[in-house]
């Protein structure tokens, strides 16, 4: 007897679309079953997927995709969502040579609108594609007038739904969204005023927590139709009253609702900010996404919604990291099947190495871009706390945040993963090596281990002795 009976009768989208809330809970379970089972054999991420299990049935039965677009940041907590759109039966081929990719992938399947790998790039996307759509339906009523594209200006009216119109979502987590490129996509939205909807997924609590039922229903109640729209009632009639009148009459509104649900910087950026809720609850989540696929005239939309990593299995939400990202593991104890090291991986030796130092010497620095564990920094940041920076997922800051510090006399070591690095090009080129500032810049070389461990202990002693001129390009991790 199978134990995901209602998942079972799932092929796509479309087959949740019909189904009572009752039954989307019960989906949410197997589902969530579904993918611990199918991690626990492939590895991979799962404690971000287990986080988005309700907000991926959520979206996909509010929303008609793949007609409307949704983009999943970073791609890591797609797994859920690779399940519901028609594949379920490769899922176990996750990362695997001709398997399913661990991210989203243009071309594996039509759900996956946008590939990913990187953080921060979804809301920059998803303007693209909704200004794309914009223009398109701009065209089309163009050409229907009779009217070349280059001889007017595009209508100030709003562009009519239907005719070519689609939605575009983008979800994009708190650390994700603390990225330079998450805020530039935001402030060039806000201004242009394209209609996207970015849902915030808060799975960290690092903003602010849902608060209940009044949270529920003050979500409700802004993102509904009748709020809209005596809203717009509203606009229309001080248009009418003096200047000075109706500014105060506009920030009494704001007010209002500053105070009913929080002011937010995305409001000052020019997003109609909705939250929070929760993420978990399907009661609360599935109203306040109709009501903001109904508001289809508006213009950006920012969804801020609380999960949390690893949700609905006890060892993720146990473990420190959340299971972020596992090897295969026993589904009944979550223990990994972690092979047992001959030797000491090279980052716990290059963590050693500056620790050692770093006790002599008060002027070595340690930076990650929100990578401790990866890095071996978080050994590190143990014995000298104020000593190691995470700067977050903001591998450009990182590197010239690293040089600002050398240039006043200390030694930052700035550990950066060599994919991560691709970011940092620029930095590493205008703010270091021209400069010649003095640190070391530190990356994983393709090398055996044995190597890799000789080479750590001997890169630590040797800058520190030499204090190069500038940053080595090539370090040990």
């Amino acid at each position: 007897m199978s134990h995901t009976p209602l998942l079972d009768t799932v092929s796509d989208p479309r087959d949740i679309r019909a189904m009572s809330l009752e039954q989307l809970e019960q989906l949410a379970k197997e589902l969530r079953a579904e993918t611990i089972s199918a991690v626990s054999e492939t590895g991979g991420h799962l404690g971000a997927g287990l986080g988005v299990v309700e907000l991926t049935i959520a979206l996909h039965y509010v929303f008609d995709t793949p007609e409307d677009i949704l983009i999943w940041d970073v791609g890591h907590q797609s797994y859920p969502h690779k399940i519901l759109t028609g594949r379920r039966d490769r899922i176990r081929t996750l990362r695997k040579p001709n398997g399913l990719s661990g991210f989203c992938k243009l071309g594996e399947s039509p759900y996956d609108a946008f590939g990913a790998g990187h953080s921060s790039t979804s809301i920059s996307a998803g303007l693209g594609m909704a200004v794309a759509r914009d223009l398109n339906i701009a065209l089309s009523r163009r050409e229907r007038a009779g009217v070349r594209a280059l001889d007017a200006p595009p209508s100030p009216n709003p562009l009519p739904k239907g005719e070519g119109f689609y939605e575009v979502v983008a979800v994009i987590g708190d650390g994700a969204m603390s990225a330079g490129m998450a805020f530039e996509a935001l402030n060039n939205a806000g201004s242009l005023g394209s209609r996207l909807i970015v849902i915030l997924n808060d799975n960290d609590m690092s903003i602010a927590p849902p608060t209940g039922a009044m949270s529920a229903y003050l979500a409700r109640l802004i993102s509904s139709r009748p709020y809209h729209k005596l809203r717009d009632i509203g606009k229309a009639l001080i248009e009418k009253f003096p200047e000075s009148l109706a500014r105060l009459v506009r920030k009494t509104e704001h007010f209002a609702r500053d105070f009913a649900v929080g002011g937010t910087l995305f409001d000052q950026m020019g997003f109609y900010y909705v939250g929070p809720v929760d993420g978990h609850n399907l009661a609360h989540l599935l109203p306040v996404l109709k009501n903001i696929k109904n508001q289809k005239d508006s213009g950006p939309i920012l969804l801020h919604v609380v999960t949390q990593k690893g949700h609905g299995y006890a060892p993720a939400e146990a473990a420190d990291d959340k299971y972020h990202g596992v090897v295969t593991f026993d589904v009944t104890t979550g223990a990994q099947k972690k092979s047992v090291p001959g030797a000491p991986a090279y980052t716990k030796v290059f963590a050693q190495s500056l620790i050692k130092e770093a006790v002599k010497d008060d002027k070595i620095i340690a930076i990650t871009a929100a990578m401790p564990s990866g890095t071996g920094l978080d050994l590190f940041a143990r014995q000298f706390p104020e000593r190691c920076f995470d700067v977050g997922i903001a591998e450009q800051h990182a590197v010239t945040f690293a040089a600002g510090l050398a240039t006043q006399g200390f030694k930052p070591f700035c550990a950066i993963y060599s994919t991560f690095l691709q970011r940092a090009y620029d930095q590493v080129v205008h703010d270091v090596a021209i400069q010649k500032t003095p640190g070391a810049l530190c990356h994983r070389p393709r090398r055996t281990r044995r190597r890799r461990r000789r080479n750590t202990r001997r890169f630590v002693r040797h800058h520190l002795s030499r204090h190069t001129s500038q940053f080595c390009r090539h370090g040990p991790c």
